[in-house]
């Protein structure tokens, strides 16, 4: 069970972990989205930062980053803005794979207790001689570490999934923001059009 019981630990620490991370990071979009896109239709960068600096968590961090590659590369911001949501994506999916390892694990190492659980059941049987109650506890007992082992193993699970459909909320969001940043670069591309057929006529 020992091995079982390290991967619960493990369980709830990074659940918790992760909880709290996700928590702290959540901003509501809907009223930020609009926001922004009022300082940019303004062109005012200085006011999209400052915007994403008093939003704050993750969602800021991509936001602000987005704003500084719109003041110094335009035309290669979809590329650079990208780098920057994965590697945001990146500190969402930190230590997810722990839970989707132990999801996987656990049922297995439950199953091997139960076996070795048996095996020495089956040890004591052959020294003492045939008692069907030393049978039956030595089987119930070996079946403890395969319910307890399946038991981590959906917590884990449960808790992977949940995670991995915030982080992809979370991507989702970074996809809105970069659209905002590309329809924005956008009308300015179709303003410099404009303005230079105007001279030219």
């Amino acid at each position: 069970l020992l091995p079982i019981v390290v991967c619960s630990i493990l369980t709830v620490m990074v659940a918790i972990d992760r909880a709290s991370y996700y928590s702290a990071n959540k901003r509501n979009v809907i009223e930020f989205i609009p926001r922004l896109q009022k300082e940019l239709s303004k062109n005012n960068l200085m006011g999209a930062q400052n915007l994403a600096i008093q939003c704050g968590g993750i969602i800021g961090e991509v936001t602000e980053e987005g704003v500084r590659i719109l003041s110094e590369q335009k035309s290669g911001f979809s590329r650079a803005f990208d780098i920057a949501a994965s590697l945001a994506t990146r500190k969402l999916e930190h230590r997810l794979t722990i839970l989707g390892t132990i999801g996987g694990v656990a049922p297995f190492l439950g199953l091997f207790g139960t076996v070795v659980r048996i095996l020495f059941t089956f040890q004591d049987l052959a020294a003492q001689g045939n008692q069907s109650a030393a049978v039956a506890f030595g089987i119930g007992s070996a079946l403890i570490a395969t319910a307890f082992g399946l038991g981590v193993a959906i917590v884990a699970v449960v808790c992977y999934n949940a995670f991995q459909s915030t982080v992809k909320r979370f991507e989702d969001d970074f996809q809105l923001i970069k659209l905002l940043f590309l329809s924005f670069v956008d009308s300015e591309e179709e303003v410099k059009v404009e303005s230079k057929a105007s001279v030219a006529l």
